[in-house]
């Protein structure tokens, strides 16, 4: 199902993704050298609580994943790219750590990640990955906008992701987002311009970069739900839920302070 939301959603919808943006940057902040990725899910539960939100993840139990999710935010920490499990794992000076948080307030959701560097250390391969996914995702959203195609936006992605030298896994990607978390359509990080759904003003889709340093491979964790390089390489993920308006995209997941 392909949602459009109504004026009155969307303005619920702007709530949703400023809380998600809010959230995650404070996880950036108080994430340092020394967390324990369960005190990160302990945190974002406790800012969902206190919003009066709901999570998206704890009950959420798709085909590719092992039962219930059962916590609140993806924590992938290096080799680890998408659904990071929290685990009894504490961060060290330059581990690349993946945030990603979708949540629903007042019926509407919004889905958001980051990577950033832990620590003082500045690995010069995470930060060139972090890099290329946030331009990548800032490309896509440079492509969204009434009349456009999605291929449009899949095409933006992959263009910048291999123009850098990486691989493309297609597996999985972005999506369509409203009053559930996982709608079509879906948003491939690769594709070919002119093609596929038409933009509609209304409609949201949660755009997501990511990538790894040497392979375009998966294996997935022992935990059933933790995605990481099937090289063991380092990973990055970036992603935003973004409006189509009658003049184009709006950003709603910003982490402003």
């Amino acid at each position: 199902m392909i949602e459009i939301l109504t004026a009155r959603e969307l303005d619920r919808a702007r709530r949703t993704g400023a809380l998600v943006g809010d959230i995650l940057r404070r996880l950036c902040e108080r994430a340092t050298v020394g967390t324990n990725l369960l005190e990160i899910d302990s945190w974002t539960r406790d800012m969902i609580v206190e919003a009066g939100a709901t999570s998206c993840y704890v009950d959420y139990s798709p085909s590719f994943g092992r039962g219930p999710f059962g916590h609140y935010v993806c924590t992938s920490v290096n080799d680890a790219v998408l659904h990071g499990r929290p685990r009894d794992q504490v961060l060290r000076d330059g581990d690349l750590l993946s945030l990603d948080l979708a949540v629903v307030l007042d019926g509407v959701a919004a889905d958001s990640a980051v990577s950033v560097v832990v620590g003082d250390a500045r690995p010069a391969e995470s930060l060139a990955l972090i890099e290329v996914t946030e331009r990548a995702l800032a490309a896509a959203i440079g492509a969204v906008g009434p009349g456009a195609r999605l291929g449009d936006v899949s095409h933006a992605i992959g263009e910048v992701l291999t123009g850098a030298g990486y691989r493309v896994n297609t597996q999985f990607g972005g999506h369509g987002i409203g009053s559930t978390m996982h709608q079509d359509p879906h948003v491939s990080n690769a594709g070919r311009p002119g093609r596929g759904y038409r933009l509609r003003p209304g409609l949201l889709l949660a755009l997501e970069p990511w990538v790894m340093a040497d392979t375009d491979e998966l294996v997935t964790d022992a935990d059933g739900w933790t995605l990481r390089s099937a090289t063991g390489c380092r990973t990055a993920h970036s992603e935003h839920t973004v409006a189509v308006t009658e003049d184009g995209a709006e950003v709603l997941t910003l982490r402003s302070a």
